[in-house]
């Protein structure tokens, strides 16, 4: 009977656990699955866009940081992922001559790699809206459309920052 009852426990747990965590993660955009850990990866620059009050930090995976690092990114490698996180700019409270991050925009992202995404110049593009993450479901051309001004640079604005190496 306990060894039953402990099975039972530990089936439940393992379901609830499996069910939290798919509720926790946000469902793809453009069949693209969210990646994980962005939130971590390292920052390649930093961006204000004066037409819309936005500022946002372009980070990438490790491909991508290296890349920009070494000044390889004409065209981006396969496997680089770079992501933009996007907030409204407002002016700092304790810092009034300085704008910074306020609300929370979107989260975007690039992936690169140009087999699979032959069709769409070599990327998958993906967004997800606000504090929920809710998957955009736009279209890549809405992205592509964008971008089209930098088509020559490979399609990515972000021009990398640099960083001393020692």
């Amino acid at each position: 009977m306990k060894r039953s009852l402990y099975l039972l426990l530990t089936v439940i747990s393992s379901i609830s656990s499996v069910s939290h965590a798919e509720e926790m993660t946000p469902l793809p955009s453009h069949k693209i699955a969210y990646p994980q850990g962005w939130q971590t990866w390292s920052s390649i620059a930093v961006s204000h866009r004066t037409d819309n009050n936005t500022v946002r930090a372009i980070l990438g995976n490790k491909v991508a940081v290296n890349a920009a690092r070494s000044g390889k990114q004409m065209p981006w490698p396969d496997g680089a992922i770079l992501a933009k996180v996007v907030w409204k700019a407002g002016e700092l409270t304790h810092w009034p001559q300085a704008i910074g991050p306020k609300a929370f925009v979107h989260a975007e992202f690039m992936f690169k790699d140009s087999v699979k995404y032959a069709d769409t110049y070599g990327w998958g593009w993906a967004r997800w809206v606000g504090a929920e993450q809710t998957p955009f479901e736009g279209g890549m051309q809405v992205c592509i459309s964008c971008h089209t001004p930098v088509k020559g640079k490979d399609w990515v604005f972000t021009e990398p920052a640099w960083f001393p190496n020692k």
